[in-house]
C-alpha cells in the first residue's frame, strides 16, 4: 500500500487522492475530444509531462490544431494559459515582462509577461531569434525569472508547450541542441485519418466555434490539486535496478550508432526514466515495466539526437535509429 503522502497545506493524503487523480486524468481524452479529434497521444504526452514537471515541443504542419490542443487541454485542467506568437520581432522583454517607470510614484515597477502563467504556448517558437529564444531557458529550467537582478518564481504548475512547423524553413532559426534538449518530450501532431478528418468537417458544419470551448462542452475535470497528488504518486513508482539498466543500455547505444553525430546525454537518460515512471503510474502501475520505457522513448530521445548528414540523405530519420536500437538491446526479464 502506498505511504499517505502530504500537500502544501499540510494535509495528509492516501492513496484514495492517487486514484481519483488518476481518475480525474483518465477522463481529459473524453473531454479534450470535444474539442480536438483524434490526438490521444499528444494529449497523453501532454499530461505525462505535466506530471513530470517538463515541457512540450509540438511538431505538425499547420491546421492540425496544435494550438487549440493546448487551450482544450488549460479548459479541462482549470488551468491558466497564455500565448505568445513567436516573430522575428520579438524582444525577450515581451516574454518575461520588464521594469516599467510609473510617473505618479516617480518609481519603476515589474510588469510581468505572459509567461507568468500556468501553460505558455510558445507558438512557432523556430520564427524568433536566438535571444528571444534563450530568454525561456531560466523560465524552463530554474521555474523563474530574473529581471534587474530579482528572481521572481513563476506559478505552479508550469508548462512550456511550444510548436513549430517541420516544413517550411524560410525565415527560422532551428533551435540549439542545447535548446532543445531541455524539452522532456518533442511530440508530432500527424494529419488526421479520412474518418477523423470528416469527424472535424461535421462538427464545423453542425456550428463548432474552435474559438469558445464552453461552448463546445469543455468543462474541468482535473486541477493542480489532482496534478499534485499524481506527481507525489507517480515520485513512489517503483524502479527495479534491471529497468535503470535498461534505460542506460537505450541512451548509451545511442551514442555508439553510426547513424548519429549527437547521442542522448545523461539528462536524457534521467528524462526516459522520469516519463516510463509516468506512464506506468497512468496506465494503473506503481512499477516500471520495460513496455514502459519502450512507450516514451520516441517522443523523449527524439529530440535530443542529431543524424549524420549522409545518414539523412538515406532516408534514415532519428525515429527509425531508435527503433532500431530499442530492437537490439536487450530486454530485462
Amino acid at each position: 500500500m502506498m505511504a499517505p503522502t502530504t500537500d502544501n497545506a499540510g494535509n495528509t493524503g492516501t492513496t484514495g487522492d492517487a486514484a481519483a487523480a488518476r481518475a480525474s486524468l483518465e477522463t481529459l481524452r473524453a473531454e479534450i475530444a470535444k474539442a480536438v479529434v483524434g490526438q490521444d497521444p499528444a494529449v497523453t504526452g501532454l499530461v505525462v509531462a505535466l506530471l513530470c514537471r517538463g515541457h512540450v515541443l509540438l511538431e505538425g504542419v499547420p491546421g492540425v490544431a496544435k494550438t487549440l490542443l493546448v487551450r482544450a487541454l488549460a479548459s479541462a485542467l482549470e488551468l491558466d494559459t497564455k500565448r505568445v506568437q513567436f516573430t522575428p520581432d520579438l524582444m525577450p522583454s515581451d516574454i518575461t515582462g520588464s521594469l516599467v517607470y510609473d510617473a505618479r510614484t516617480a518609481e519603476f515597477s515589474f510588469q510581468p509577461g505572459p509567461v507568468f502563467t500556468n501553460l505558455l504556448l510558445a507558438d512557432e517558437i523556430n520564427r524568433t531569434p536566438p535571444k528571444t529564444q534563450s530568454s525561456l531557458l531560466e523560465a524552463m529550467e530554474e521555474r523563474q525569472v530574473t529581471v534587474d537582478g530579482t528572481p521572481r518564481p513563476l506559478p505552479e504548475p508550469f508548462l512550456v508547450a511550444a510548436t513549430q512547423n517541420p516544413v517550411e524553413y524560410e525565415g527560422t532559426y532551428p533551435l540549439p541542441e542545447a535548446q532543445l534538449d531541455r524539452f522532456l518530450l518533442k511530440l508530432t501532431i500527424p494529419l488526421p485519418s479520412r474518418q477523423d478528418e470528416i469527424n472535424v468537417l461535421t462538427r464545423h458544419a453542425e456550428g463548432f466555434n474552435p474559438r469558445d470551448l464552453r461552448a463546445a462542452g469543455i468543462r474541468p475535470v482535473a486541477g493542480p490539486a489532482d496534478l499534485e497528488a499524481a506527481r507525489a504518486a507517480v515520485a513512489k513508482t517503483a524502479v527495479s535496478p534491471e529497468i535503470t539498466g535498461y534505460v542506460v543500455d537505450i541512451c548509451r547505444a545511442t551514442r555508439e550508432s553510426p547513424s548519429l553525430t549527437l547521442g542522448v546525454s545523461p539528462r536524457g537518460a534521467t528524462a526516459l526514466l522520469a516519463t516510463a515512471r509516468a506512464w506506468a503510474w497512468l496506465t494503473g502501475r506503481d512499477y516500471v515495466i520495460p513496455d514502459d520505457v519502450k512507450a516514451l522513448a520516441l517522443p523523449t530521445l527524439r529530440h535530443r539526437v542529431q543524424l549524420r548528414p549522409e545518414a539523412e540523405m538515406e532516408g534514415v530519420t532519428a525515429d527509425s535509429v531508435i527503433n532500431a536500437i530499442l530492437s537490439h538491446v536487450p530486454v530485462p526479464r
